[in-house]
């Protein structure tokens, strides 16, 4: 029997395309964005039974090829559940990972899903063929015409209506394959979709090509659909990988680093044989010293580590759901992107994408949003309210403006000198029923006073020293702008920052006629002190 297509999946809370959503299966209820811990159980660091007891996680993922080929007797015996002694969720990989990784495995896909479904599997995956790192075209298009095939052999081999099975995504770095995978594979009765082959892009920190794929990825897809991203181990990247729609990834890092004595961190790895202090309050490291886990035999070293390791992941994951949550994912993505210039250029390839992203992300948001410098300018907060300034004043016939450069920023001047009120008199006369009065604030540009409290424009917080990018390019939006309306009267106070902005524009000073304050700012404070 085929699994109906039936919704099993939502959304709770989005930011981004980040979403925090609820997925059902026949026996299970799981929270997304989650992480799901690699077991294989003929090798385990930490038991399933103490992944779900002690850390509680809820869901995990486990090799049906592997299990198979050594614990064959005993699974089909007991069950998966049974044989890893765990009550939450399952997915059963195919073997598809042996494939990339050794060019082959010992089994046909009719085994491999006959299989899963004797043991019971909550989630299965069919027997794929990975792209992998192939620069190949050629080689790239047969791996998704053969995975989409398998696809469709799946759907006739499938029996079982207790199992959902995932879907994988292939094409590489090969995005218009990527696409056409995803599109196709959208077609077909997997509720659940996967990206696959992006280990090796990862391992080589090729952060920026995994976000084209990711956003390939799901602009293909429904949104109704989960997307499953394989083998994203490390926590300083799963901000990424949830902020671009992935709701699900699972992980052997935390076990296949802690063999070799790596330490993880959210922003990255250290080597514990470099370490004097461990900067962690987890269970492990409150407990234990950095030359007290080195004086350890191998095992449980390694053991430790690992738990160290998995506690770091999970606290991501709960940090990641709280920024979505609070509707704050873009500061905590700017925050990761400083750990690694491979991070930054993964936010700065965000821009690429951030019409889609914009189109799906929510338009108001319970806090304000905290402006930090050049890589803020593409969040998609600030890009919908520019496209909105945009249209707003494109409808305005024969509008004449006048804007304020005033310090702090998006503020209007309480006071004007008796020089500028008589020109502005004389401007509002000349221009009756014409004039809109605008106020320059970096980053969204030249905002209507009627605007000043709307969403995002009341509710951004930003340093007094900004820089240049974002000075020069709020200007160039300025001016495109306000120079198809006319005439443009600019007023700028005697601050610091409204200089800063004048020396930085001609067309400014061309249209500068005063400063509105008797006293400038800097004589005001003089005075004060």
């Amino acid at each position: 029997m085929r699994y109906p297509m039936e919704p099993i999946f939502e959304v709770k809370y989005k930011d981004m395309m980040g979403r925090i959503g609820l997925l059902r299966t026949s026996r299970h209820e799981l929270e997304t964005p989650t992480l799901l811990p690699v077991v294989n159980p003929s090798k385990l660091i930490i038991s399933a039974k103490e992944l779900y007891e002690e850390f509680g996680v809820q869901a995990l993922i486990t090799n049906a090829y592997l299990v198979r080929k050594f614990l064959y007797r005993e699974a089909i015996k007991s069950g998966i559940h049974g044989l890893l002694k765990y009550k939450g969720l399952i997915v059963t990989d195919s073997g598809a990972y042996q494939i990339l990784k050794y060019g082959g495995i010992d089994a046909k896909q009719r085994e491999i899903v006959e299989f899963q479904e004797a043991i019971h599997t909550d989630v299965g995956i069919i027997l794929d063929i990975p792209t992998g790192s192939e620069l190949d075209e050629n080689r790239a298009r047969f791996t998704v015409e053969e995975t989409i095939r398998r696809a469709d052999e799946a759907v006739r081999l499938r029996r079982s209506d207790d199992i959902i099975w995932m879907g994988p995504v292939q094409g590489g770095t090969h995005l218009d394959l990527l696409g056409y995978s995803a599109r196709e594979m959208s077609k077909r009765p997997y509720p659940i979709l996967a990206l696959g082959s992006p280990t090796v892009i990862m391992e080589r920190y090729q952060y920026e090509a995994l976000v084209d794929m990711i956003a390939t990825t799901k602009m293909n897809i429904p949104p109704s659909r989960p997307l499953h991203l394989f083998g994203a181990g490390h926590p300083s990247m799963m901000s990424f990988a949830v902020a671009l729609g992935c709701d699900l990834f699972d992980s052997a890092a935390y076990a296949l680093f802690a063999y070799e004595g790596r330490y993880m961190t959210e922003d990255g790895t250290l080597k514990l044989q470099d370490m004097e202090y461990l900067p962690c309050s987890c269970p492990v490291c409150s407990k234990n010293t950095a030359n007290e886990l080195r004086r350890l035999e191998p095992g449980e070293r390694a053991r430790r580590i690992a738990r160290h390791n998995l506690w770091t992941s999970l606290s991501e994951v709960k940090r990641i759901k709280q920024a979505i949550q609070e509707g704050r994912l873009w500061e905590l993505l700017e925050r990761r992107s400083r750990a690694h210039p491979a991070l930054q250029d993964a936010l700065l390839a965000l821009g690429r994408h951030n019409e889609y992203i914009e189109r799906h992300s929510p338009s108001d948001k319970p806090h304000g949003i905290l402006y930090f410098g050049r890589s803020s300018i593409v969040r998609p907060e600030i890009m919908r309210f520019r496209r909105r300034l945009r249209k707003c004043f494109g409808s305005c016939v024969g509008l004449r403006s006048i804007m304020f450069i005033t310090y702090p920023w998006g503020r209007l001047p309480k006071r004007l000198s008796k020089k500028a009120n008589i020109t502005l008199r004389k401007y509002n006369d000349r221009y009756v029923g014409k004039i809109s009065e605008t106020v320059f604030v970096p980053s969204l540009g030249p905002i209507p006073t009627e605007l000043l409290e709307a969403y995002p424009a009341g509710k951004i917080m930003m340093p007094s020293d900004l820089d240049v990018e974002t000075l020069d390019d709020t200007i160039r939006f300025s001016r495109d702008i306000l120079r198809r309306k006319g005439h443009v009267l600019v007023i700028a106070d005697g601050s610091t920052q409204a200089k800063g902005i004048l020396e930085r524009s001609r067309w400014l000073r061309m249209m500068m006629v005063m400063h509105p304050y008797k006293k400038t700012e800097e004589q005001r404070l003089n005075k004060g002190t």
